[in-house]
């Protein structure tokens, strides 16, 4: 199993781990494979240099930097003038990896955002050379997304786009006439055997995820897609998995990938924190996703704060109505400004509750970004911005392509948030810097 290089402009470990893959480890255990992992992205890989000025600087949370190191700007992203890196392990640190893999019957590697895809490539280039005639399957979100395009030019013998358990077990099957010896129930997320975890060479933190998808069509979000259902699990079996890798690892900070984490509070997060609080767990909790800002209450956010969620952020995108609306609704500004008293009232500070703010979506202005800016400011949070980046297949699409100045369809690069895809007359680059500067200073 391979987790791939970033190809990027920037990029930095918030809480980030391939857990799709490590789920597929654990499946394949469960069906009698021995399973080997080898993580690009490993921080404290000993082959890396050891000197102290070019360690990745790391944190007690669990995040923190990679290793980088700068490569030529693919021809797209000439426009650019920023240093293009691949952050991760050297490349012949990743072949000597390989090498010394030349038993292994298959190889299956994932991917993350789309416009990260030249890692992904450049990581199934080597392993063709290295070990020739081991079928290499492709999965994950850039998969999913630009399937035709991952078919077409990754280099893969196989592409899987979507939840990739069961196409696994029946590409096993095809190849190696294996019969799989426990299939999980699709119904039910708790079926999955723990995530191989255990493959990780140093834990910092672990990633949890309490439900699958989204009951939310959000028009710039590609939840739906890659997940077509909103499944939660069981509270306590969540707790059980907590228990359980805080006895085999000891590691406290937890970082939830949830898309809907909040959504249905009492049947899920009020529950979770209780049996957390009941079995005496000493956890640090982290949600790099925006949650859902409505479900926030005076008990609930009492809960959060007692329970040790230390990163919080929420999904507000902008404090516009018109805008609000058409992109599914979410939240509204009202609930924002409720929202935020009552996590200030259960002990959180303003530079703590972190609100995203979507910047360079089509027709949108500076001024509008700046007035949600303000506006989440007049609140008492702090504004977040996340620079837009084009989906395919959500309800957006059709409108960035329509808008955009570069040929998203075809080329993925071009989806790449650093050349803010969809910026227009009313919202420039300079304009966009400017934002920046201010959010700097104030």
């Amino acid at each position: 199993m391979i987790n791939p290089w970033i190809y990027d402009f920037a990029a930095y470990d918030f809480w980030l781990k391939p857990l799709g893959l490590l789920y597929l480890g654990g499946l394949l255990r469960q069906n009698g494979h021995r399973i080997h992992f080898i993580d690009c992205l490993d921080p404290y890989h000993p082959a890396m240099p050891q000197e102290s000025r070019q360690q990745p600087l790391r944190h007690s949370y669990g995040d923190g930097k990679f290793f980088r190191q700068v490569i030529p700007t693919p021809d797209s992203l000439n426009m650019i003038d920023r240093k293009y890196c691949r952050y991760g392990i050297l490349p012949e640190i990743f072949i000597n990896e390989l090498k010394k893999q030349e038993d292994a019957n298959i190889v299956l590697i994932t991917s993350m955002m789309t416009y990260w895809y030249p890692g992904v490539f450049e990581a199934i280039k080597i392993i063709k050379e290295v070990l020739p005639f081991v079928p290499i399957v492709l999965g994950g979100k850039y998969a999913t997304l630009c399937y035709s395009h991952a078919v077409n030019f990754s280099g893969a013998d196989y592409v899987i786009a979507g939840s990739g358990e069961k196409q696994v077990l029946r590409l096993l099957q095809k190849l190696f006439n294996e019969e799989p010896v426990f299939t999980p129930d699709e119904n039910n997320p708790d079926s999955l055997p723990y995530p191989a975890f255990d493959l990780i060479r140093k834990i910092e933190q672990l990633p949890l995820i309490t439900s699958l998808g989204c009951p939310y069509r959000c028009s710039y979000c590609s939840s739906h897609i890659l997940n077509d259902k909103f499944q939660q699990r069981d509270p306590v079996k969540v707790v059980d998995e907590i228990q359980y890798w805080q006895k085999e690892s000891g590691v406290i900070n937890f970082s939830f990938y949830d898309d809907a984490l909040l959504v249905k509070p009492n049947e899920m997060i009020m529950p979770l924190l209780k049996e957390v609080k009941k079995r005496k767990l000493s956890c640090q909790f982290h949600c790099p996703n925006g949650l859902h800002l409505r479900e926030i209450n005076e008990e609930l956010s009492v809960l959060l704060f007692n329970s040790g969620f230390k990163t919080i952020r929420f999904g507000f995108e902008t404090s516009d109505l018109n805008r609000q609306i058409k992109t599914g609704g979410k939240v509204k500004n009202e609930e924002l400004r409720l929202a935020v008293s009552h996590l200030k009232n259960a002990g959180y500070k303003t530079g703590e509750i972190g609100i995203y703010l979507l910047c360079g979506i089509p027709g949108q202005s500076a001024e509008e970004v700046e007035k949600s800016i303000e506006f989440v400011r007049e609140c008492g949070a702090k504004p977040v911005l996340a620079e837009y980046s084009p989906i395919p297949g959500t309800k957006m699409w059709d409108e960035a392509v329509a808008c955009s100045p570069f040929d998203i369809q075809r080329e993925p690069l071009y989806h790449n948030n650093s050349l803010l895809p969809c910026r227009n007359n009313d919202f420039s680059f300079t304009a966009y810097a400017e934002l920046k500067k201010n959010l700097k200073i104030n």
